[in-house]
């Protein structure tokens, strides 16, 4: 794939068309008025019949999977394929929302997304009927808690959040911060360690769902931060919740490698979306500078014909073209039925995400004092650019899943 088709250039219209009517004048309000992006993505779904492709989608692969447990069908048989099952269909909205509002696309793809594949990936059938079809279509809002206070980057190793069984329940306790939607979720997975008295570092990681108002559950206001304002971030604090094996996702202890597997899966599968988030920010900001190196005149010519801004239109365009062709990679890759590797997935989240923030921050300098200043887009989009080389996992975690890979040392 070397060019978007003409049906993938339709639906880049359509979106453009809705996000110039429904966001963009909201975008303030999005930006600075502590306006949720819920009600906006959920007209989106309904707009482009999104919500009716999830529940078609997800109603084929849980019969599927119910004939499979029942005999009538052979395991290793392929579930049917979802209608529109071109991945494009799906990364193009996420390009075009990203060229103006790209902490929308954290926050719809952390409910419908990570949230929603968590339980998808490890639940049992029962569970995922009752938690996934309403993620998958926005009706409820999703939250993947793992990252806490003190963690950070060794999200397992410095965990202590726990679960401790009693009779057939647990009882968890602990706190989880910078969790997108985690002020509004409905629904949330939690990630926790199973206390049995042992040492912390030999404990199983265990993922449980919770719902929203459960007793000894709290969930803060929206955190002040930086960028992405339009979608919410804020902690979650248990202090004894009790739930019973119903939540616990799998409904078992018995998870591989202690629950970690799963949640390294999101972890790749979050990554691999950062490349398309990046190339909307590039493509907008690149769009924003040429016009305004055409608009601009300063020594009595347009900044434009000036080599050095010339130098920061070409490496936008060059940066443009490379995070391009990622996206299309993991298109073909995904219509060829190949998932990328850790290592892979990890190394196009850490050039892509560095090239937006280049590219952004790039085209607040050839703005000059504009570039500075709210009114202009790219002031915005400079300060949301940052948090992809943040989340996910840092630039410094990425280079270490690349390297260990390329010098055999499997990623723990």
């Amino acid at each position: 794939m070397y060019e978007w088709a003409e049906e993938h250039e339709m639906l880049r219209k359509a979106m453009k068309d809705f996000i110039e009517a429904e966001i963009v004048p909201i975008r303030d309000d999005l930006e600075h008025g502590d306006l949720p992006p819920y009600d906006v993505l959920r007209k989106m779904f309904r707009t482009f019949g999104m919500d009716e492709m999830a529940r078609d989608s997800f109603a084929r692969r849980i019969a599927h999977e119910e004939a499979v447990a029942a005999g009538e069908v052979d395991p290793d048989e392929k579930p049917p394929g979802r209608p529109g099952g071109d991945p494009a269909f799906t990364l193009i909205p996420t390009i075009e929302l990203c060229r103006h509002c790209p902490g929308m696309v954290t926050a719809m793809g952390v409910s419908m997304g990570l949230t929603a594949s968590a339980i998808s990936s490890k639940g049992t059938i029962a569970q995922k009927k009752r938690w996934v079809p309403e993620l998958l279509t926005m009706e409820k809002i999703g939250a993947w808690a793992i990252t806490e206070p003190n963690s950070g980057s060794d999200a397992f190793g410095s965990m202590l959040a726990t679960a401790r069984r009693d009779g057939d329940e647990y009882i968890l306790n602990g706190s989880k911060t910078f969790i997108t939607n985690g002020p509004y979720a409905d629904t949330i997975v939690f990630i926790c360690k199973l206390n049995e008295g042992n040492d912390p570092a030999d404990r199983k990681v265990l993922s449980f769902v919770l719902d929203r108002g459960m007793p000894g559950l709290e969930q803060s206001p929206p955190l002040r931060k930086m960028g992405m304002h339009s979608s919410p971030t804020g902690e979650l604090f248990l202090d004894d919740v009790r739930v019973g094996r119903d939540r616990l996702i799998g409904e078992t202890e018995d998870v591989p490698a202690g629950g970690r597997s799963g949640a390294k899966a999101t972890f790749q599968q979050e990554r691999a979306g950062v490349a398309a988030m990046a190339l909307g920010i590039i493509e907008q900001c690149l769009e924003q500078s040429v016009q305004y190196a055409r608009d601009r005149r300063q020594f009595g010519q347009r900044i434009g014909d000036f080599q050095l801004i010339q130098q920061k239109l070409a490496f936008m365009e060059v940066a443009r073209m490379n995070v391009q062709n990622l996206v299309f990679r993991t298109i073909e890759m995904s219509k060829a039925g190949r998932t990328m590797t850790f290592a892979e997935a990890s190394a196009m989240k850490l050039y892509s995400a560095r090239m937006a923030t280049e590219v952004a921050l790039e085209a607040v300098q050839l703005h000059g004092g504009n570039g500075y200043m709210a009114e202009f887009h790219v002031e915005q989009l400079a300060r949301d650019a940052k948090v992809l080389q943040i989340y996910a996992g840092t630039d410094e975690i990425q280079t270490v899943a690349i390297a260990r890979d390329l010098l055999g040392k499997p990623e723990e």
